[in-house]
């Protein structure tokens, strides 16, 4: 019986299958998507990414191109998967507790899309969002009439 090493491989995965004989292929990109579309979906993160990844997703969103994999880096092996993860996080809620249901999202998404085994997700917060006063629609909150 032969061990396969897992291959640290930046542009693909591959899972063998034992019925057909074949090989699954699922390309890093896809990988990243899922993580980033599960991150995104945790209540209290803002956006993901660190300020330069941003301003140019800002730029991307404005002509209808959104990189779900921004802020995301993964490893890929032939079964496993590791992830990296920069967050910003909405004013005011517990960071630590955000970290963690990103690190569950990531986890259970990659495991059930994906089908492979997530050996970490390392998340880490770089900014905190904090809406400005020009956010709000209401121009009524005026001091002065």
């Amino acid at each position: 019986m032969s061990t396969v090493a897992p291959t640290t491989s930046t542009t693909s995965a591959a899972t063998q299958t034992t019925d057909a004989g074949g090989k699954n292929t699922i390309a890093d990109g896809v990988v990243s998507k899922v993580a980033g579309i599960a991150a995104r979906q945790v209540p209290g993160v803002h956006d993901l990414g660190n300020g330069a990844a941003r301003a140019i997703g800002a730029i991307r969103n404005a002509i209808n191109q959104q990189d779900r994999g921004q802020g995301v880096s993964v490893e890929v092996g032939e079964k496993q998967v590791a992830a990296d993860i920069v967050i910003v996080a909405e004013y005011p809620v517990d960071l630590q507790q955000v970290a963690d249901d990103v690190r569950s999202s990531v986890t259970d998404a990659i495991s059930q899309v994906v089908g492979m085994e997530v050996t970490e997700v390392n998340v880490t917060v770089s900014d905190v969002y904090i809406p400005s006063e020009d956010d709000n629609d209401s121009a009524d909150d005026s001091r002065v009439k």
